[in-house]
């Protein structure tokens, strides 16, 4: 699903305790070893750097080794690195984006013994799962804080792709919240094109836009950052960004992948893990809203913060 940056291919292990984790009727159950693919790097702090977590978490709770094997962005190359795990005896992969998902379609049988976990895609075979973030709900509360704090009511996103559910939530949000106000949507066409994103950012900024989303986990950071100096407001994207500006950063909408490979991981271990497609929301605690900068006021902290509970309890948005 979400790309990072780029650097040499090489296969790597944790040097951390081990794991368990999840799989489906048809599979034993015992998990022996565990690897990840990722296209780009571990190191980009937000997507990449969320999956090495979840290995880390894994290898830690289930006492497993686990593998990863960066720059994976090509079918034949990914063919060679599952080799090379199954050599090593592992049985559970993930593979960290949308793109592996037919990748690991076409290999799935060649590896019976192996389940293959990728991100965003449709897993069409018995040992291959889709893990698939239901995004709206994260990003209609980013919305609704974004249409709570904008002065001008002009809201920007700047997102990677228009198939993503987290873009319509924000906007759907922040109407809500501010029937006022206006949103202006670019889509950047990639994760991690910081230079688009930029220039879209500096054309916002000449219409006044006083709050902006970056919706792309490559080029969220270096946009925030711009947007610190401009003194305006940001929603963090994937990770809780507060860390860059709590004074900028009015909250983050956070996926928590790194919980989402150890729930995985325990499905497997109890022989639960099912194949196909499958969804995590709020419900799951894998998906959230991050630290609330102090410019949001308490009494707007806590209507947000019941709202999700509510969203949690019935799975309506205060929409619906």
């Amino acid at each position: 699903m979400r790309k990072m940056f780029v650097r040499v291919g090489l296969l790597l292990l944790l040097s951390l305790p081990f794991l368990t984790s999840c799989g489906q009727p048809m599979s034993s159950g015992e998990l022996k070893k565990v690897g990840l693919l990722v296209p780009d790097t571990i190191n980009d702090q937000v997507w990449g750097t969320k999956g090495y977590k979840g290995m880390l978490k894994i290898q830690s709770r289930f006492k497993v080794d686990v593998y990863y094997k960066e720059d994976m962005n090509s079918e034949a190359i990914v063919e060679r690195a599952i080799k090379e795990f199954d050599q090593k005896g592992v049985n559970l992969i993930f593979g960290h984006g949308n793109e592996y998902g037919p990748y690991f379609n076409n290999l799935a049988d060649k590896y019976p013994e192996i389940h293959f976990v990728s991100f965003n895609s449709d897993a069409q075979m018995e040992n291959t799962t889709s893990l698939n973030f239901e995004a709206y709900a994260m990003g209609f509360f980013g919305g609704m804080v974004a249409g709570k704090m904008t002065k001008t009511n002009e809201i920007g996103i700047i997102a990677a792709y228009d198939w993503q559910p987290e873009v319509k939530g924000f906007l759907e949000g922040a109407q809500f919240q501010n029937k006022d106000v206006s949103v202006q949507i670019d889509f950047v066409g990639h994760w991690d094109d910081d230079e688009k994103a930029l220039t879209f950012l500096d054309h916002m900024l000449k219409n006044k836009v006083d709050v902006i989303y970056p919706a792309g986990d490559g080029y969220n950071v270096p946009v925030i950052e711009r947007i610190k100096e401009n003194g305006l407001y940001a929603i963090g994207f994937i990770s809780d960004q507060s860390d860059l500006g709590e004074s900028t950063v009015l909250t983050s909408t956070v996926q928590h992948v790194d919980r989402l490979y150890e729930l995985v991981a325990e499905k497997y271990s109890k022989n639960e893990l099912q194949s196909g497609n499958l969804s995590f929301d709020f419900q799951d605690n894998v998906i959230s809203l991050g630290k609330f900068s102090p410019d949001v006021d308490e009494e707007f902290e806590n209507e947000i913060t019941g709202l999700i509970t509510k969203y949690k309890e019935t799975g309506k948005l205060p929409n619906q």
